[in-house]
This record gives C-alpha cells, structure tokens and sequence, in this order.
C-alpha cells in the first residue's frame, strides 16, 4: 500500500505526530501486570456437555477477556493487550482442533508471556510447560514476516477445559483493530480498555464497532473503561470472500478530535486541506515545464499526452520505493529527500509518492487538470464514506480530468501502465481533491481483456502414455504485476524454483527442465514462464485404448467451490481471462476412438467458456483450445443468495476442463 506524500502527510498523521511527542515527554505510568493466578473454574463449567451459541460446535470458548493499554517503557510508549481464553471441548473433533494453538504476529509485535493449562473432567490440572512453545516464520516478503507461535496443549480429551493467555506489545498507534470472532463459537467476550491520557493531549478515544455489536464503554476501575458482548459465532473462512474485516466482527479503537460534524462536511474538508497540501508539492516549474514539452512533442490528444507522461514517469525515474531497485541499506540512508516535485525530477529518482507528484505536475503543465485523489484498499475492507475518518484512504493517487471525465493514475506503481491501477484500488470510491468543492467519483477498473494467462502447450504422447514438449505462459495485466511483485527481487534460481514448485503441486510426476522466467522487470512485456516437461504415465492405457485429458493446465485441478451452503459475499479481485492452446501428436499407429468435445456456454455479459478440440486430416495431432472469461462486464461481487448459480457456473467448467479423449489402435488393413 502508498501512503500519503510527505507534504500531505500532514492530514493524516498530525494526531500522531502530536502523540509521538508527547509519548516522548510523559512520566512513566504504573506497568499493569498480566494476572498471576488464573480464574477459578466452576463446577458448571465441568460438567457443561452442550456448546450454548452454535449447537453443532465441536468447541467453545466460555470467554475471552482482552486487556489493552498504552504502556510506557524506557524509549517509547508501547500498546500492550494481554489475551485470556478458556474453551471447552465437547468431542474428538474438538480435542482435534483445540490441542495445537498458534498465534500469528507480524513484525514489530512481540507475544510473550504465554501460559496454558488444562483442566480435566475430574478437575486434575495439567499445566502448559515452557518448552512446548515454538516460534516459526510463515510468511516472509521483503522486510516483513509473520510469525506464529505454537504450542500443544497437554492432556487434551473431550469433557476438558483447556484455557490460555499471553501478551502482544507492539508500536503504539492512533488506530487499533481488535477482534471479535474466532475461529469457534464465544459466550462472552469482554474488553477492558485504558485509554491514554497525559495533560496537554486533547484528542478523545473513539471505538466504531464493525459487523456486529458491543455494549456500550463504561468505567471501571484502574482508568479502564469496558465493553462486551455475547454469544459470537466462529468465524469461517470461504472462497472467494471479502477480505477478513469486512465481513468479520471487530472493533476499531483509535484517537481523534470531536469534530460535531456529519460525514459530507468533514469530507469536504478533508479535500480542501489535501489540495491545499498538494500545491506545493506540485508546483509547476521552470524545469518540470521543459522536460514536459520535450516528452509531450508531437502528442495530439490529450490521451496521448497523459501516455508519454505517464510512461516516463513509470520507466525513467528510478524508483527507490521497489524492492527491485537494489540498493542497499547504506545507500538508501544517503538518498536526499525530494520536497516537491521537481527535486524529484533533478534526481530522476524518488518514492512512488514523488514520482506521482512529477506525473502531477507534468500533466499540469501540459494543460490538464491533475488533483490528488484518496483511495481506500479494497483486499482489506470496503471503504464507505459514512464514517467520517480518513483512516481508510491511505492511498494517494493523482486524478486527471479528460474532457469531462477524472481518470485516476498511479506512476509510481511500477508495472501498472497508464489507466490501470493495483486491483486493491480499482472500483474504489475515489476523492479528488478541490479547493472548494471536492468530489467522489468510482476509480476505472480493467476488464478482462486486460489480464489474461496465455498458456500455451506442445507436446507428444507416448505409446506408454508418457506426455512430453514445452510449455509457454504469459501473464498480462493484473495477473503480470502480481507475478512481476512477487518475484521481481528474486534470484534466478529462486525463480526457477518457484516455477518447479508450482507444476509439481498439480503434477507430482513431473520432471521439469529448461525453466525459463522473463520479463520480470520489464515495464511493458508480460510475465513469461517456458519449461520442458515429461509426465509419464499421463494417459492410462487399458488394453488397447489410451484414455487422457487435453486440458493439461487444468489437470488436477479442483473444483473452485466445493460447500453446498454460502454464508459470505462472493468476491473476485479482477475480472480475467484464460487461454489455453494445447497440441497433442498422438502415438503412431492411434487414432481418436470418437470426436465428442465439452460444450460451450455462456454467462451473458458475465463472461463464458468456450472449448474445440481439433484434428489435422490425418488423425494425427489434436488440439485443444479453451478460453473462459469472467466478470467481463465489471461484476466483481454476488450475493451469497446467488451462490447456487455461481458454483454451477464453475462447476461446468470443472466438469468440462476434466473432459477426456479415447485413443484407439488403428485397425490393421
């Protein structure tokens, strides 16, 4: 995610700027101290033999008591919650999935302090012992991680108790998220919550509760203030849903002024001030108006003035904010920050946000109309403008009006040419920036046509049902600058590796060779992929017969949807589409048993799959082609009341794509 240029950082960041220096100046609170003894158990909750929110769990937790606080240490003031849960364990599948516990933590949270026990039907206790606990990273991109911490409970059995608490400390911040739901059903749950306070600090603790409902905050002792609520559902995940926390219960805590004043007139505000913020940051100089001349000559349309800006924004200067720029740690320490627009020009070198302020000001100078404009993320929550808080525009791109439409740009996304965005920020409401009258408008979204996966297959077919030849994939669009991020500062050998993973994950037998990965930091071509491959045994032969799928891409595929109920949002990142060209030379002496081939369908403006299977004239090579497109007219979202339509639409296409060919031996003359 971009955030905010340094010159409009300002807006978002002056309430914590205002804390970090007070954080720097407080006196030293009382440190709370995770409880020492643990709560008793009572004998109804020994002999409890039914879950109470969900009558089919196979756990529950009694409770989960949440402590969170501002804590100052020696160097800064640290959020510090410290969890307790106590769950009780109705069957084996519930032993099952209670007895391993991991809890994940990204980087700069620490969890310690962790403690468990179980208490068995009979009320012995059996407690967690220190070494049982691990740590592991999971996830690893760049500078950030997840980790996870793990540990078995002991003596876990149907009728126990199992119950546990740790601590997580991390930078403290203005806004907070804090969970409602986990993963099996709550009776209660309860946050305690001390806000922070020291004198000259003015903004007042809010709490706005998301996909569900707290009572609410009321004093209690210790400068702690409450909130609670019962019998929460687990949480499950499903295919295709919205991202976690639109569709999961949580609370946002955060610090703001009271500002009194309805959602339209603070985002009026909120626009004056970026503009305002921005012009500096934008001004059109000597410089930037030359270099805008010598890179719009000969541009007749406006259309192709925004191209050529764009472009040698994106390709020409150098982008520090890339993990493919290769520079190390020491060499970024001496990069001079850029203050405007056309120092990052002088340098032909900046972060995303100066590289989008020289767009700015180079399509200003040309004569169009160029505004910030704030975008929300939608892989993490759908942003609505209801809730007057700017905590959900955290990107900043850079609006361009065209006749008497905005179009929004972002340079400083490396591999997105001009007019697309990352997925995250298209179909967004967007706010460009006025200095009177800001506006909302719905940022462009790339349709399927634009991210396509090519793929391409030339092989021959054994006798003993050994399939061997080359294999092409391109990958345009949305589906390029994914495939580009994720590998760009890669080795080639971690490529290589890469690729070798992901074909022998559907096909185990596979040994591949020749492995080619290209076009990973090029601005323009697609994301390209080649490798060799022989599969033995990928047709059965049953007596004189050859049975085979032509769908190679899609051979142990699954199925997208599997559940025959649908509780969430169906949600597709960005419409797509697939191409796919297989050619088969078949065995000597084999001919096609029959020519039947899957049938095509169409999904109306949605989209729709086509298939041919195609012989030369004498019977000796087929070919396979296939193309599905989906959300072609834009349509990213479904209710789940139309679940049943959309799984039958990919279950055709699974059922299709898993369509298999019959060889036979010619007969002899």
């Amino acid at each position: 995610m971009k955030y905010l240029p340094r010159s409009l950082q300002t807006t978002a960041l002056v309430f914590a700027v205002a804390l970090a220096l007070l954080f720097s100046t407080v006196v030293p609170s009382a440190r709370a101290a995770l409880r020492e003894e643990w709560l008793p158990v009572t004998p109804a909750e020994l002999a409890l033999a039914a879950p109470s929110v969900e009558p089919d769990a196979d756990a529950e937790a009694l409770f989960w008591d949440v402590r969170v606080q501002d804590r100052d240490t020696a160097s800064d003031i640290k959020s510090v919650v410290n969890n307790y849960v106590r769950v009780k364990v109705f069957n084996d599948r519930g032993k099952e999935s209670q007895s391993k516990i991991e809890i994940a933590y990204g980087s700069g949270t620490k969890v310690a302090n962790i403690e468990g026990r179980t208490i068995k039907k009979d009320g012995t206790i059996v407690e967690l012992k220190p070494d049982a606990i691990f740590d592991r990273t999971i996830v690893k991109f760049g500078n950030f991680k997840v980790n996870v911490k793990s540990f078995a409970m002991p003596a876990v059995e149907p009728g126990c108790i199992i119950e546990y608490r740790w601590q997580e400390t991390s930078p403290a911040r203005l806004y907070q998220r804090l969970a409602l739901q986990r993963d099996i059903p709550v009776q209660k749950i309860t946050y305690h919550i001390k806000p922070f306070s020291s004198p000259g600090f003015e903004l007042g603790m809010r709490m706005k509760v998301f996909n569900g409902e707290t009572s609410r905050l009321e004093k209690e002792g210790g400068g702690y203030y409450r909130t609670e609520t019962s019998n929460v559902k687990a949480f499950r995940e499903e295919p295709h849903m919205p991202p976690e926390d639109q569709v999961r219960s949580w609370i946002l805590l955060f610090y703001s002024e009271d500002l009194g004043v309805t959602a339209d007139k603070y985002w009026t505000d909120y626009g004056k001030r970026v503009f305002n913020r921005s012009k500096g940051y934008f001004k059109v100089t000597d410089e930037i108006r030359r270099a805008t001349a010598e890179v719009t000559a000969g541009a007749t349309t406006d259309d192709d003035k925004i191209r050529r800006i764009h472009t040698f924004c994106r390709t020409k200067i150098k982008n520090l904010g890339d993990d493919a720029a290769g520079l190390t740690d020491e060499e970024r320490k001496k990069i001079r920050e850029n203050n405007n627009a056309n120092d990052t020009l002088k340098q032909m070198r900046g972060y995303p946000d100066d590289i989008n302020a020289v767009f700015a000001a180079m399509c200003l100078a040309a004569g169009l109309d160029a505004r910030p404009a704030a975008l929300s993320d939608r892989s993490d929550f759908f942003f609505d403008p209801s809730f007057p808080d700017s905590y959900f525009l955290q990107a900043i791109d850079i609006a361009v009006k065209n006749g008497n439409e905005w179009r929004v740009y972002d340079p400083g996304y490396t591999y997105a040419p001009p007019g697309m965005l990352t997925w995250r920020e298209e179909n967004t409401q967007a706010l460009i920036a006025d200095p009177k009258e800001p506006v909302w408008i719905r940022a462009q979204l790339s349709l399927a046509d634009v991210t396509t996966e090519k793929r391409t297959g030339t092989f021959t077919l054994s006798e003993d049902g050994t399939l061997e030849g080359d294999v092409q994939i391109e990958y345009t669009g949305h589906l390029g600058i994914d495939w580009k991020e994720f590998h760009d500062d890669d080795s080639p050998e971690q490529r290589e590796a890469s690729i070798l993973e992901d074909v022998r994950k559907r096909l185990s037998t596979a040994e591949v060779s020749k492995i080619k990965v290209e076009n990973v930091t090029d601005h323009e071509k697609p994301f390209s992929v080649t490798y060799h491959v022989r599969i033995p045994g990928f047709a059965q032969r049953t007596g004189k017969r050859l049975f085979f799928q032509p769908s190679f891409f899609q051979v142990n595929v699954g199925p997208r949807f599997t559940a025959t109920t649908r509780q969430h949002l169906i949600y597709f990142h960005y419409p797509w589409t697939e191409d796919d060209k297989v050619t088969v030379t078949l065995p000597p002496g084999y001919e096609l048993d029959s020519a039947d081939q899957p049938e095509s369908f169409s999904v109306g403006a949605v989209g729709g799959y086509d298939v041919k299977i195609l012989a030369s004239k004498d019977g000796s090579i087929i070919q396979y082609q296939r193309k599905f497109a989906f959300a072609a007219d834009g349509s990213l979202y479904f209710p789940a009341s139309g679940y049943v339509q959309i799984k039958k639409v990919f279950d055709a296409v699974h059922e299709r794509d898993n369509h298999m060919l019959t060889l036979r031996l010619k007969a002899t003359q």
